[in-house]
């Protein structure tokens, strides 16, 4: 199979020497006669992935520290691609990827590529080249949490995830994050050879095949802070009525169960029930990062009567148990009190 690696000036070129070797790490494994044992999965697809670092005219691009791109192709060359990926890239001076040539460049000919059936991929910053080429209108997609407004702002038709790790959409993929090409590349191999050899992949580069979601590391109530609705609709569920649902928020907040449906849909791509719920997480995970609370107390002072619901409404949103996340947050803490 293989994989196209576009670079584009100012392209970081970690992510794309980075993706090359998580590649060709697993081509590595796979060949290794002992892979079934370490992988405890004994019928492994029989697969290989080649890697392409490509540009718009085959030369030799500069990084966004000045280091030179090796490049191995144009885009013309480039022909019975599986998948083409783009990651992240430097920002320019207002704190966004630049809208430069070479971008343009590069969002045209991921369209073209798009539409000739293969599968397209963006990492962090990458994402705009996917949103410039018009491939997110419509269509669920993630970004960096902290580019969150600014994706918002520039590409209204895209339907993006706040705090989400990874969207996958009509052979659209989309992560966040400066390090997420990882996670991209686990994911196209997911797509492209299956669930096993992406769970190889993540175990040979010793990382999770199911990355946590960008939420979790985000400040509690960031997405909320681009709108006074979304501000205050956050406030009351955070600290007024946590117990709320969405028909007695849009009486809080004065409006009529339609209108906030469709205000915060347009402002956050959320119902009122998943903009609740999420706030309600938000509220969780900062109270789990406290000692000594019992997650009996963080689901009572997060609207939740029973124990057992908020225990499923948070492993739903966060891939772990209250329990694993509280575990989690422990040894992050101690590590950073470390450093």
């Amino acid at each position: 199979m293989r994989i196209a690696i576009v670079a584009v000036e100012g392209s970081l070129l970690s992510a794309i020497t980075g993706l090359v070797d998580l590649f060709w790490m697993t081509n590595q494994a796979l060949q290794s006669p002992q892979v079934g044992a370490l992988s405890g999965v004994h019928d492994l697809p029989k697969v290989s992935f080649e890697t392409c670092i490509v540009s718009f005219d085959g030369k030799p691009l500069r990084d966004t520290q000045g280091r030179p791109i090796p490049v191995d192709a144009s885009y013309q060359e480039v022909t019975k691609c599986q998948a083409v990926l783009i990651a992240g890239m430097a920002l320019g001076s207002d704190g966004l990827p630049p809208d430069s040539e070479s971008i343009t460049q590069a969002a045209h000919w991921l369209r073209g590529c798009h539409q000739q059936g293969m599968l397209v991929g963006a990492a962090c910053a990458g994402t705009f080249v996917l949103g410039q080429s018009g491939l997110l209108n419509g269509r669920r997609c993630a970004t960096t949490w902290w580019l969150h407004h600014a994706f918002k702002r520039r590409f209204p038709q895209a339907q993006l995830v706040w705090g989400s790790a990874v969207e996958e959409q009509n052979h659209i993929i989309t992560t966040g994050g400066p390090l997420s090409w990882i996670d991209l590349g686990l994911q196209v191999m997911r797509a492209l050879a299956g669930k096993d050899i992406a769970k190889l992949a993540a175990d040979i580069a010793v990382t999770d095949s199911q990355p946590l979601p960008q939420l979790m590391y985000a400040p509690p109530g960031f997405v909320s802070s681009a709108d006074p609705l979304l501000l205050k609709a956050e406030h009351i569920i955070r600290h007024v009525a946590p117990s709320l649902t969405a028909g007695g928020l849009a009486k809080a907040l004065n409006l009529s169960e339609r209108t906030l449906h469709r205000r915060l849909k347009s402002l956050c791509n959320e119902s009122p029930k998943e903009f609740i719920t999420r706030v309600r997480m938000e509220t969780a995970c900062t109270l789990l990062n406290m000692p000594k609370v019992s997650i009996k107390e963080i689901a009572t002072k997060c609207g939740y009567g029973e124990e057992t619901s908020f225990r499923r409404a948070f492993t739903q949103m966060t891939g772990r148990t209250p329990l694993e996340y509280k575990r989690w947050a422990n040894t992050r803490n101690v590590m950073n009190e470390i450093d």
